[in-house]
């Protein structure tokens, strides 16, 4: 007997394209930090205290989407 999930296929594919659009927002946060010795001005560049931040969110924003989408049509979806 198959058993019928709560989320459909379409969900798990949109839940996984959300967890790599976080992926990448956490990755443009990277580089190089500073040191006792040496400042690293990086620390402070668009990229990784504004890009990398929204990317974030868009990312979890769409999680939220993914786990609330409904497919129209139930056979598109194989439940």
């Amino acid at each position: 007997m198959k058993e019928k999930l709560a989320l459909g296929k379409t969900n798990f594919i949109l839940i996984a394209i959300g967890i790599v659009i976080i992926i990448a927002g956490l990755l443009l946060m990277t580089g190089p930090s500073s040191t006792e010795t040496h400042f690293e001005p990086d620390i402070f560049s668009t990229r990784r205290i504004v890009v990398a931040p929204i990317v974030c969110f868009v990312g979890f924003v769409f999680m939220i989407f993914a786990i609330m989408f409904k497919p129209k049509n139930k056979k598109q979806d194989n439940r």
